[in-house]
Formats: structure tokens, C-alpha cells, sequence
């Protein structure tokens, strides 16, 4: 068994993975599978066969965990896109920051953390698959709402929706289910960007024991019309239907 996975509760992560001497790199096939089977996202950037694919970022979180350890505060700033089969060096051990780099010491994500640790595989697993659920329905469930509300949208022909950063902060970490729970959302624009942030609650036995917030750009912004989001969807969610059949 390989230090990424200690504990038999954490194994599902190696499949959407591979591990070579302390390298870890993902094909086009993993990253796609985890974002539809694991996160039910469906965002085109990780289909197999698109031009500018790129792995999930909540795959990259989640061995990040699953391999350093869950600290009470986190953060996790990207700053580039992972392609396929690009080996990136990940951390055993964080104690202020480290920055997952490639051979050419380019930099894809670099994480913070403070406060207690733990390697509990019973609250690792769970934070993972509550906030991969929860992010991988970003799109449509909130994002149309909060585009709406704006009068903005994507480009329908292009839609543009990026991870920038996540950041999660634990008040115990003598937890062992964790769910997560939308608080707020708000979207600043400036031009064709628009910086999103989503604030949400981490709920233990029905008690607030954490929070965190995402923030995600979007671009190519341009007014709202509801039969172009109406299509965008519509398309999405056929994807998702002739993927699942």
C-alpha cells in the first residue's frame, strides 16, 4: 500500500491517480471519471476528449488530504491548470505552505495550513466526499441562480468557470461525518470577469463545527438571457443522462 493511502477508508482516490517514486500525475480517463463519478460534474473541460482539458481541482484537494493529513485551517490557491500525465510532487507533510510543483518547478497549487492535524480517515474521507458532492453541483444548481441575479451569464458557446481558490477552516477535529451546507454566495464583476464566491458550512451531528468559502471566475461575462442558459443546461444535464446510460 502506498503512503497516499495508510488507511483502506482513503483507497478510492488512488484509481483517478497514478503513483510513480513520489510522483503522481492523472490521465485524461482519471480526472474524467472522478469529476462525473465521483463529484457528478460534468463541466466540458474534463471531458477526455476536449482540447483544454484539465484534471478537477477537487481531485487535487482531495490527495492533497488524503496524502498530508487534514489540518483544522487550509487554504488552496491555483494558479495553473493540470493537464494529463504532467508528474507533480505532493506533499507527506505540510507545516506552513507548500507549493505542488512539475519537473520544471512550475507552480500548480500551493496550499497553507495552521492549527492542529489529523489523519483520521474516517473525517478525511468524509470531508472529501461531502465537498466534492457539493462542489461538483456548483453548476447549475448555484451558479445560474447567482448569475441571474446579476444579469450576467457565461459565454454559452465557451462557458468559462475556473476553481481559483477554497479554503476551509475547523473549529474540532474529533468529528467523524461532515456534511456541507450553502450559507451565502456573491458575485463581483468587473468587465467580462466576474469573481464568485461560495460561503458554506461544515455541520457534524447537526452542529456547525467549520466553515469555508470557494471562489471561482467566471468569464466571457455578457447580459442575462434565460433562453441561452435555458440551452447551456439543458445540455449539461444531457450529457450527464447519455454518460449514465
Amino acid at each position: 500500500m502506498t503512503e497516499l493511502a495508510t488507511q483502506k477508508e482513503n483507497m478510492f482516490i488512488e484509481q483517478y491517480c497514478n503513483i510513480d517514486s513520489e510522483k503522481i500525475s492523472f490521465t485524461r480517463q482519471q480526472g474524467s471519471d472522478f469529476a462525473k463519478q465521483v463529484a457528478d460534474d460534468f463541466n466540458p473541460l474534463h471531458n477526455v476528449e476536449t482540447k483544454r482539458f484539465c484534471v478537477p481541482g477537487d481531485l487535487l484537494f482531495s490527495v492533497i488530504i488524503a496524502k498530508a493529513g487534514l489540518h483544522k485551517e487550509m487554504s488552496f490557491d491555483f494558479s495553473g491548470m493540470v493537464n494529463d500525465n504532467i508528474e507533480l510532487t505532493f506533499p507527506t507533510e505540510i507545516t506552513d505552505s507548500y507549493a505542488v510543483n512539475d519537473d520544471n518547478d512550475k507552480t500548480y497549487l500551493t496550499v497553507a495550513v495552521s492549527g492542529e492535524k489529523t489523519q483520521c480517515p474516517a473525517l478525511i474521507n468524509a470531508l472529501t466526499k461531502a465537498y466534492v458532492d457539493f462542489s461538483g453541483h456548483t453548476f447549475p444548481d448555484i451558479l445560474v441562480k447567482l448569475m441571474a441575479e446579476n444579469n450576467v451569464m457565461i459565454n454559452p458557446a465557451r462557458p468559462m468557470v475556473m476553481y481559483q481558490c477554497m479554503k476551509i477552516n475547523l473549529e474540532r477535529l474529533d468529528i467523524k461525518t461532515l456534511s456541507l451546507q450553502l450559507a451565502q454566495t456573491s458575485l463581483s464583476i468587473e468587465g467580462k470577469r466576474g469573481d464568485a464566491w461560495l460561503e458554506f458550512d461544515l455541520i457534524s451531528e447537526g452542529e456547525v463545527v467549520g466553515h469555508g468559502k470557494k471562489h471561482m471566475l467566471l468569464s466571457g461575462l455578457r447580459a442575462y438571457c434565460q433562453d441561452n442558459i435555458d440551452d447551456l443546461v439543458s445540455q449539461y444535464k444531457e450529457s450527464k443522462i447519455t454518460y449514465n446510460q
